[in-house]
């Protein structure tokens, strides 16, 4: 991939905004209401009213309380509650299970009594509308530089570097990360289960495990990154296996129904390239069904090939079909493409019963097909969501859409500008 900066605030998420159009939406839109998009499901425990979606969005609103502690503030709690609806699921921003699992300036977590009490008034808020929300829970693994960490190395699934420089501008590969221990493994699993308990502590519907963009379970899974050669490295099993035990604590903390993982097989970002990906989560995939239904997941939320932080579309499909040439498991007749394509992940899963739920690049005109195709039960929406706070009214009455302002997605100043400031439709 070459040199370049590797972090998900500011510079790099910027460039890859930059190129993509402001707005595609003209004014009188075609109404949504009727179809699929509109349509009730079930989701473990909870009854929605609708298939839309809010993206886990990375916005760094929240308030420093003391070193490695960051608390959501009023103004979370307003940005969640704007664009709650009823009988909709909102999933929240990457979420820290312990102190120092992460720490982006200006990113939460939910560790602390402080923290809970600050998420209370967010699912609070959330709920006065009718609406669900899920925590999406991380650690960061080597994407976090030993100075967000209070100088302690930055660790991953092994010692292999990210190339270029963390934002503080130290070298990544003049820093390398340190391979986790088992027994540290086994301590991060039992703190996600923690984390997932005071979630619903905090009033939060479920956990979503963030198993995806480079971060630490997604560092296990891919095999340029995990060179580790004990139980937790070799075969896509291997590798596997912390992200399994990790929804197997989490379900055994708050019940599998409130469960669900993000997965990226495609994923170039933080320089995790699969040399295998189609074979490699196919395999992940026939893991998370064959769990036992106490610790099945109640969803698995996956990355659309053709969406990178780095690269634009196009750019995106030719070099995964560069590389890629198999499937893996035979496709359903339903199924059209059968390379680099998230139907056939999603085929294994609903197998056993596992819903999906598709991200990447969705808008007003390929939400739809995407469902009446059935290669989704639900689908993400993210910059539209950041910009339109009552997004589900706007898509199914027709309504024009706000455009969305990219210097104002990872925090500014004042901190409400491009954040709850949007208006809603009158």
């Amino acid at each position: 991939m070459g040199s370049r900066l590797l972090m998900s605030t500011f510079f790099q998420l910027r460039r890859h905004f930059a190129s993509m159009p402001k707005a595609d939406t003209p004014p009188g839109f075609k109404p949504l209401k009727e179809t699929a998009l509109f349509t009730p499901f079930q989701l473990g425990p909870l009854k929605l009213e609708h298939r839309i979606v809010q993206a886990p969005l990375t916005r760094m609103r929240s308030t420093k309380e003391s070193d490695g502690v960051t608390v959501p503030n009023d103004l979370v709690a307003e940005y969640y509650s704007q664009r709650a609806s009823k009988g909709g699921l909102q999933l929240t921003e990457a979420t820290d299970i312990f102190k120092y699992a992460g720490n982006y300036p200006g990113a939460p977590g939910l560790f602390t009594d402080s923290q809970v009490a600050a998420w209370k008034k967010v699912t609070d808020g959330v709920h006065a509308k009718g609406g669900y929300i899920f925590s999406q829970l991380w650690h960061t693994g080597r994407a976090t530089p030993p100075s967000w960490r209070n100088g302690q190395q930055t660790v991953s699934s092994s010692n292999v570097p990210m190339t270029g420089k963390w934002m503080d501008g130290v070298s990544c590969e003049e820093n390398p990360p340190r391979s986790l221990s088992i027994e540290e493994i086994h301590d991060i699993t039992k703190q996600w289960g923690v984390a997932a308990k005071r979630a619903i502590e905090a009033g939060f519907d479920g956990i979503e495990i963030h198993g995806a963009n480079g971060y630490l379970l997604d560092q296990f899974l891919h095999d340029n990154v995990n060179t580790r050669t004990d139980e937790y490295g070799g075969s896509i099993e291997g590798r596997a296996k912390f992200p399994l035990e990790v929804i197997k604590e989490c379900s055994k903390a708050i019940g599998a129904g409130r469960v669900g993982i993000r997965l990226s097989p495609y994923n170039y970002f933080q320089d995790t390239k699969d040399s295998n990906p189609n074979k490699h989560w196919d395999a992940l995939c026939e893991m998370i069904a064959a769990l036992p239904e106490n610790e099945r997941p109640a969803y698995v939320h996956m990355v659309e090939p053709r969406f990178d932080e780095e690269l634009d579309e196009q750019k995106k499909m030719d070099a995964l079909s560069a590389y890629t040439s198999t499937a893996g498991v035979e496709a359903e007749a339903t199924i059209k493409p059968k390379h680099n394509t998230l139907n056939n992940f999603r085929n294994i899963l609903r197998k056993s019963g596992i819903k999906f739920i598709a991200a990447g690049g969705f808008n007003r005109d390929n939400a739809v097909p995407k469902l009446d195709s059935n290669d989704a039960d639900l689908i993400i929406f993210g910059r539209w969501f950041i910009a339109n706070p009552d997004l589900p009214r706007r898509l199914a009455e027709g309504l024009e859409l706000n455009a969305y302002d990219r210097d104002t997605f990872y925090g500014a100043d004042p901190p409400q500008k491009g954040y709850t400031d949007y208006p809603v439709a009158v």
